[in-house]
């Protein structure tokens, strides 16, 4: 990419810097023209890196895919509500901030009502793109494959609806309604939806698919064979839950079918490597490259050799990934010269964090905890510090502590470890770059491991795959193996990423109590139909049980 003017400020009690454009039209010059390196005194970072353009598509489908952004990624919307309502994350108030009327409390609670706002989000970003999806359909001149894909893409949408709402209509053309139907028929709908893509009527280890619309192109921003049978792989583990009948050993065919046919390797210190676009040249310890385990979520990741299916978000051209602005304190701004404060909202529960051993490579990864530095290297300060010590003294240095004193009211602003998964670039704007896998080979790992051990009764049949991806994480193997301890490796590998709401649920622990959360009733697995959806539906859509 290319920044054609650009003054450089610095900020002089922390000498650290931030830029700004000089620039008539700064988001037409931006998006247009940003093609060569970015070369500022001190550090070298090449945008240009996480663009996608290798990964990118030209069709006629595209604006259906780009409704994946929304709320996949972002604050108060899909991934807030996965998120939250597990024991991952809390959205502590602090003080007069984030209390914004009891939504996130409740939902950490498991106390939301069918008006919570981002519920009410949810709900219409997945029909949003459903309707899209239709449109693209009414198209004339789209290829099989297009069309194909996107069936696929609808079956996707209405899984999330299904597993968040339960109960819901399954509008397939534009301008229709439809009665709302079960939970189950609508597992029955995007099983099928996706097996007629592959063109088989079930799958098997060695089925055929040559009569598939859809091809092996392993673009990451468009649906493949591969993406599509690892979707199936995912539905199946949960259908007892969707649908009452157990889909265990379907899983792990169609996991297991994945790992052996596609392309995609296990991400490793020996075959990935990308510039670190977040270094500072004041902190020694900020490596060059990231290697293996954390390359996988740069923001210049979209290469990588795990991911199948991925969400293309870039800060200039395709806006919707804001972790840095919901977890991070306002100070950290000058530790990655971002262009605005970041919110400070989202924290990692402390049990959720101590779940990882101290040499685990995840943990360092996912987190940032301790003291903070400057872009220069110099201590951070919270000068907007309103928490105090024990003796009256303000909490001057920015040290994010894993342990938090509580959910509300006075949540101290620095307490937990905050998400960092999907790592910074110097000079971000509110937007990252960094693509977001829906599919990766992990995935298929975990979903064989636990579809054999279910399908058997036999938890120990998981230990050979959860021992490969525990092995990539430099933790110790196994040597045997209980469901709990199952779930708690798939929550270390899978922080951040919407899994954990509906693992919880499936292994019956998501109305288990945690922390500053009571244990919740059996209805609380459902989420409420939004009131607007209720009173938009005229009487054709039922509330779900117990609300």
């Amino acid at each position: 990419m290319k920044m054609k003017n650009f003054n450089k400020i610095f900020f002089g009690t922390l000498s650290i810097f931030a830029f700004v454009i000089a620039c008539t039209d700064l988001e037409e010059e931006l998006v247009n023209d940003f093609t060569e390196q970015l070369t500022v005194p001190g550090v070298n970072v090449d945008l240009g890196e996480t663009d996608g353009s290798s990964q990118a598509v030209q069709d006629q489908i595209g604006s259906a895919f780009e409704k994946l952004r929304d709320g996949t990624a972002g604050h108060n919307n899909y991934w807030s509500v996965q998120t939250v309502s597990s024991d991952e994350m809390q959205v502590g108030q602090k003080g007069g901030d984030w209390f914004d009327g009891g939504i996130w409390l409740d939902m950490h609670r498991h106390e939301y009502t069918a008006a919570n706002e981002p519920l009410t989000n949810t709900w219409n970003t997945q029909y949003n793109a459903i309707s899209e999806i239709n449109s693209n359909l009414a198209k004339s001149g789209l290829s099989a494959n297009e069309v194909a894909q996107l069936k696929v893409l609808r079956a996707f949408f209405y899984w999330r609806l299904m597993d968040v709402f339960g109960n819901v209509k399954i509008v397939t053309s534009v301008g229709s309604d439809a009665p709302q139907s079960s939970r189950a028929d609508v597992f029955a709908f995007v099983e099928s939806e996706i097996l007629a893509a592959l063109g088989v009527s079930a799958i098997t280890a060695d089925m055929d698919l040559t009569n598939s619309d859809l091809t092996t192109n392993p673009k990451k921003y468009r649906i493949n064979q591969y993406a599509a049978v690892g979707l199936l792989s995912r539905i199946y583990l949960n259908a007892e839950v969707y649908s009452g009948t157990a889909r265990y050993a379907e899983a792990a065919t169609a996991a297991g079918w994945v790992i052996d046919n596609g392309p995609y390797e296990l991400t490793t210190e020996g075959n990935s490597s990308v510039t670190n676009l977040a270094k500072r040249p004041g902190v020694e310890t900020d490596p060059d490259t990231l290697v293996g385990y954390p390359a996988m979520f740069a923001p210049n990741n979209q290469d990588n050799v795990e991911l199948i299916w991925t969400v293309p978000f870039d800060s200039f051209k395709g806006g919707g990934m804001n972790f840095h602005m919901m977890g991070l304190h306002q100070p950290s701004q000058f530790a990655f010269n971002f262009d605005s404060q970041p919110w400070n909202g989202y924290q990692t529960l402390e049990a959720f964090y101590n779940s990882y051993d101290d040499g685990d490579i995840r943990k360092k990864s996912n987190f940032l905890v301790g003291q903070q530095y400057s872009y220069s290297g110099l201590p951070l300060s919270d000068w907007a510090a309103d928490d105090f010590n024990p003796d009256g003294t303000k909490h001057l240095p920015l040290n994010y502590t894993p342990e938090i004193n509580e959910l509300a009211p006075n949540s101290i602003r620095q307490s937990g470890a905050r998400m960092y998964k999907f790592s910074h670039a110097q000079f971000e704007r509110n937007e990252k770059s960094n693509d977001f896998p829906i599919l990766r080979l992990s995935e298929m790992y975990m979903n064989r491991a636990e579809g054999l051990a279910r399908a058997a009764g036999d938890w120990s049949l998981a230990l050979t795959d959860v021992n490969i991806i525990r092995e990539r994480a430099n933790v110790s193997a196994y040597s045997s193996i209980t469901a709990d301890e199952f779930l708690a490796e798939k929550g270390r590998e899978f922080y951040q990423e919407s899994h954990r709401r509906t693992d919880l649920i499936r292994f019956g622990k998501y109305n288990d109590a945690w922390f500053e959360k009571s244990a919740s009733a059996d209805y609380k697995t459902l989420m409420p139909i939004p009131t607007d959806a209720i009173i938009a539906s005229d009487g054709s859509l039922t509330q779900n049980p117990g609300y």
